[in-house]
């Protein structure tokens, strides 16, 4: 009986430990390295990347998906689920990226819980599909992804009143680098003669990316890495590959090879040896240099550059 209730109680401290965000028992539980600073939560590479570089020295950052992960089908584990409840605040992208697990976070907003999706940052007008099936892969245009810089600010603040003058002033550092970005990558893009700007890559990832920079895309899945491919859709592909006389197709760092080479087999083009970023960055650390120019495939820049330097050196 004894035995019994002391389970019982055990059972109900760690729930009670983990019932809301900012609880301070769940930050001596092994989960965060120094409880003197703001715990923040972020879920994909590229919204992990922005907080720590926002939140700076005040901020530590647990990011929950690594660049091998496709957050269309990522499924929250027990640890994820901890290191959010004592959490002081998180940020996720928003728009159905997360899949399923969008669904609690946007549960535990309405409950007053610091927890933002940081695309709620973006003009309706600039997301595509906004009425209908929204596409998520906003960071594909860095002038785009520059907005949701406000709401990540914003929720830092929010938990730390007193260092939101230096969260602003990083956000607006942060901001002008983006938009240097994607001056870079116009520019850069000049060099692919205009009628061959055009990229077949694995999922419907780069429909930003394609406005941005003007190229036509085509996927062989759907928005969702997650989606299935039919062979309709694969046939399909092959032909506008043939009518569009490419040369190269592109896999993601995120989506098994297997049907982008199946259909580059059938269309009788090649697969770029590189695979572009799609739904998260590269590994932290991974600092390339091209063409004189040195950058981390781990960061959203970098992912960006490494993006556009593959298709330029394929397509040129």
């Amino acid at each position: 009986m004894k035995l019994t209730k002391l389970i019982t109680a055990a059972a109900a401290g760690l729930a009670l430990a983990l019932t809301s965000c900012g609880n301070k028992d769940g930050k001596s539980a092994g989960i965060w390295q120094e409880d003197a600073k703001i715990h923040a939560v972020a879920t994909s590479t590229m919204v992990t990347d922005m907080v720590k570089i926002i939140g700076g020295d005040q901020v530590e950052v647990i990011g929950l998906m690594d660049p091998t992960v496709d957050p269309h089908a990522y499924a929250q584990t027990f640890e994820d689920t901890a290191a959010i409840k004592s959490a002081d605040v998180v940020f996720y992208s928003g728009l159905h990226l997360e899949g399923r697990m969008q669904e609690g976070l946007e549960k535990r907003t309405a409950k007053g819980d610091n927890v933002y999706a940081v695309t709620d940052a973006i003009p309706h007008e600039q997301i595509l599909g906004a009425d209908h099936a929204h596409d998520p892969h906003v960071w594909g245009d860095p002038e785009i992804w520059a907005h949701t810089i406000d709401e990540v600010v914003k929720g830092l603040s929010a938990v730390d009143a007193a260092h939101a003058a230096e969260f602003q002033q990083r956000g607006e550092a942060y901001r002008a680098q983006l938009i240097e970005l994607k001056s870079w990558a116009l520019t850069r893009v000049q060099e692919i003669p205009e009628g061959q700007r055009v990229m077949v890559t694995s999922h419907d990832a780069f429909e930003y990316f394609g406005n941005a920079f003007g190229f036509k895309v085509k996927g062989l899945q759907g928005i969702s890495s997650a989606d299935s491919a039919g062979l309709g859709s694969a046939n399909m592909l092959i032909a506008f590959i043939k009518e569009n006389n490419l040369k190269m197709i592109f896999p993601e760092s995120s989506v098994n090879d297997k049907g982008i080479k199946a259909v580059a087999d059938n269309a009788g083009v090649s697969v770029s040896k590189q695979h572009l970023f799609s739904d998260a960055c590269g590994t932290p650390g991974d600092v390339v240099d091209v063409h004189g120019e040195k950058y981390d495939k781990g960061t959203y820049i970098g992912m960006i550059k490494h993006n556009v330097n593959v298709v330029v050196e394929g397509l040129k």
